[in-house]
């Protein structure tokens, strides 16, 4: 993905039980609500770099800085290019990481409910698994997703929340930026989509990355 190639899904590991962003990154996101780890200066980790950038430049989608909707619950995400559509459920924090949907439902995704809805001002992170022992999950193609592509968040106050895709990073788990990973609490609208990426590594039974896809909202319709 690095090199300009078109990146492609990582091959489901018989053991990978890694989930969507890895517990030491995710207890940032105390940071993240504070909103500390965001624009603060502070340094990442011993020896951490800028992450790395798969698209790296793309143009912003044409409509993108729309005025933020009003908070309402999510329920349902759809991304026709990559032929996801799974529903939404809430889920919050477990020793300080976000608590991913259980192994058992691998084609749903999660919305971490202490941060912004999607759609709202601030950016709403939802989470999901690539892969579980027995195949792939919901955000499996996530890697593939390409600049300009179209996300819709169906809401709980019958909305949907249009967003275009910005870009896809790679962002590897030594190098771990919260700000680019989380976005702010605050500020336009945007919407995170993460999961694992990377190697997986069988000795940890975890993947060494992130694939983050940021967006931006452009609009929204009703249901």
């Amino acid at each position: 993905m690095l090199d300009g190639a078109a990146p492609t899904p990582p091959v489901p590991s018989p053991r990978g039980r890694a989930w969507a962003a890895g517990a030491a990154a995710l207890l940032l996101l105390t940071a993240w609500l504070s909103g500390s780890g965001h624009g603060s200066g502070a340094a990442p980790g011993p020896g951490a770099g800028p992450p790395a950038v798969s698209e790296a430049g793309a143009a912003p989608a044409p409509g993108t800085g729309r005025p933020p909707l009003a908070a309402a619950a999510p329920v349902r995400l759809d991304i026709a290019s990559l032929g996801i559509h799974a529903p939404l459920v809430p889920r919050g924090l477990t020793d300080g990481a976000v608590d991913p949907p259980p192994y058992s439902t691998p084609g749903t995704a999660g919305w971490y409910r202490g941060g912004p809805s999607p759609g709202a001002a601030g950016t709403a992170l939802i989470v999901g698994h690539v892969d579980t022992e027995t195949g792939p999950a919901v955000f499996y193609p996530l890697s593939t997703v390409r600049p300009g592509a179209r996300v819709e968040v169906t809401r709980a106050d019958g909305t949907v929340a249009e967003f275009a895709v910005l870009a896809v990073d790679t962002v590897e788990k030594a190098h771990f930026d919260p700000a680019r990973v989380y976005g702010s609490p605050t500020g336009p609208p945007e919407l995170r989509l993460v999961t694992c990426g990377g190697v997986f590594d069988r000795t940890t039974r975890a993947y060494t990355a992130n694939i983050v896809v940021r967006a931006a909202l452009t609009g929204s319709h009703r249901a």
